[in-house]
């Protein structure tokens, strides 16, 4: 019998103590393998028993220092306690280890943005979009970093590629017109992308803002 099977189909039940049974019994059977650890570990984390995750995703890495799932789920926990310096260093590891698509990618490119290293985080954000090509959340951080390393050239087709693909996304609006105010003469342009962002999201403060900004100098 699959503990470990049957305790992941539990959780998709929603049978949470069910599961907290199944993954205990996968110890049980098997206390030298880290998938056990890692799923009960999960199970933890989706119950905001964080303190107790973070102790089964350590015990799965000190069991296999390849378990890339172990290295990547406990970077979600350190990323999600605003420790970025250490989810980095984790999602590293999990990449380092194997882990497959884009996520590590994106998640080790928004840590180390978050440690204000823009220029390092670049080239994650670069690789989770061209695994990713069609996640505009991707694509909006990649083209986020182009533009905050002035890099205007290369951001703009990407801010495009989100409007086209989702006219309404606001936030793309809002980069689009700050790369136009910024990077060009094209004050038009600015001003109806920044218009669009604040239409969309009546809330956007920051795109009313540099929309009247300009407004004021022209």
């Amino acid at each position: 019998m699959n503990y470990n099977e049957l305790g992941i189909q539990a959780i998709q039940e929603e049978d949470y103590e069910k599961a907290v049974e199944l993954f205990t019994k996968a110890i049980e059977e098997n206390p030298d393998e880290a998938i056990g650890y890692i799923n009960f570990g999960n199970l933890l984390s989706s119950m905001n028993e964080d303190e107790r995750a973070e102790k089964f995703f350590q015990k799965a890495i000190t069991l296999d220092e390849g378990a890339a799932t172990a290295y990547y789920s406990l970077a979600n926990l350190y990323y999600n306690a605003e420790r970025f310096e250490e989810a980095a260093k984790l999602y590293e590891k999990a990449i380092a280890s194997g882990i497959e698509g884009p996520d590590a990618f994106y998640m080790l490119g928004k840590s180390l943005e978050k440690e204000n290293l823009t220029k390092l985080s670049l080239p994650y954000f670069q690789r989770a979009y061209e695994l990713a090509p069609e996640d505009n959340q991707v694509k909006l951080s990649y083209g986020i970093a182009l533009a905050s390393l002035e890099m205007f050239e290369q951001a703009e087709p990407v801010f495009k590629e989100i409007v086209e693909a989702d006219a309404e996304n606001a936030d793309a609006h809002y980069n689009l017109g700050v790369l136009y105010a910024v990077s060009t003469s094209n004050t038009a342009a600015a001003l109806s992308h920044l218009k669009e962002a604040f239409t969309l999201q009546p809330n956007y403060d920051q795109a009313r803002y540099v929309y009247d900004m300009i407004s004021l100098r022209n």
